[in-house]
């Protein structure tokens, strides 16, 4: 695949591509999708490949309007049938740089069964999931992230429902990279951006994303200055689970995490929880950190990168059958590929 290079005045230089395309953007004013579409557009200039080697396809939602506002190919699909459209675009065209652009709506209701076989597969795409526990473009009913008690218009007296937790869904699913970013965090979900399109398979990222017509501070107690420090934890890989600037951190007491604190001199940082984004038991727990802020002594929330695994992707596996059909005995006559080598006589 090539890069954006060109000569000017008789050397080589990166050139400066201007992904943006002509379309006037058209989400509410504040939104946290322009957040996004800057972050993603920051990627792809310091990944410089040319427009025609860039593919998003996006389904149903506000977030779903993104391929309009990139100069690349595109494709606004169908309501939860982005995964689909995708596999066959990659199954074809396995040179292209291929994004998915999805809402908690699209993707975790009708597009729910199309998601986790996507993940299941690993076919190599990076998923980028908005979560504003709402839907958004059809004006503010709850969806499948909505938190139990949720009043929105077609819940006035409450949702009864329980919510899914994304990342944990995905990981039931066996996906390959999953992390979780913020639209009011631009640095950590652009480091997160960048090591989800390096990732071969399917980068799920989910990103919390502010709705701030319909559901409007979902998720400040992760963002505003003042509850950031005590209610998110920042993973690296390597490195201590520490949070409440470096005053709190997170111990496991056989596989059940607690909290600690650091400031007694009863704990250090050698007794912590080590973030090893590889271990695969670890980030089933790791994602489990889901529970409800406002509960006194409530884990904080992670952010970042939680766990990735090398595994082929399932277009790979396609090019290397063809390839074997192209080899085998008689290659090219179709009707004896579907028959196969077992045959039985009748009568």
């Amino acid at each position: 695949m090539t890069t954006a290079t060109e000569v000017i005045n008789g050397s080589s230089a990166p050139a400066k591509l201007d992904y943006a395309s002509d379309q006037e953007v058209r989400w509410c004013p504040g939104c946290g999708d322009y957040s996004i579409l800057k972050q993603v557009e920051t990627v792809l200039k310091e990944k410089g490949l040319p427009k025609e080697d860039i593919v998003f396809i996006s389904g149903i939602g506000c977030s779903s309007r993104f391929p309009y506002y990139l100069d690349t190919f595109g494709m606004h699909s169908i309501h939860g049938r982005a995964p689909a459209i995708v596999s066959g675009l990659r199954a074809v065209r396995p040179d292209l740089s291929v994004w998915m652009i999805t809402g908690d709506g699209d993707s975790l209701s009708i597009g729910g069964n199309h998601l986790i076989h996507l993940l299941r597969r690993n076919v190599d795409v990076n998923v980028l999931l908005f979560n504003n526990e709402i839907y958004g473009l059809t004006k503010g009913q709850y969806s499948p992230t909505s938190p139990e008690g949720a009043v929105t218009k077609s819940t006035p007296m409450g949702s009864v429902d329980h919510p899914f937790n994304p990342l944990a869904l995905c990981k039931g699913a066996d996906a390959t990279f999953l992390a979780r970013a913020m639209d009011r965090d631009p640095k950590q979900l652009r480091d997160v951006l960048l090591r989800a399109d390096a990732h071969r398979g399917t980068s799920l990222v989910e990103i919390y994303q502010n709705c701030n017509v319909f559901n409007d501070g979902a998720f400040e107690v992760f963002t505003e200055k003042a509850s950031k420090p005590f209610h998110t934890l920042f993973v690296e890989q390597g490195k201590p689970l520490v949070f409440a600037n470096g005053t709190k951190g997170i111990k496991l007491d056989g596989m059940t995490p607690v909290i600690v604190d650091l400031a007694d001199g009863t704990t250090s940082l050698n007794d912590l929880w080590v973030h090893d984004e590889r271990d695969a038991f670890k980030a089933s727990i790791l994602v489990r950190l889901f529970e409800d802020p406002r509960h006194e002594g409530a884990m904080p929330r992670p952010f970042g990168v939680f766990y990735v695994a090398d595994r082929p992707t399932v277009e790979s596996r396609i090019i290397e059958q063809v390839e074997l059909a192209t080899t085998r005995k008689g290659a090219g006559d179709l009707d004896a590929l579907l028959r196969g080598e077992r045959t039985w006589t009748i009568g």
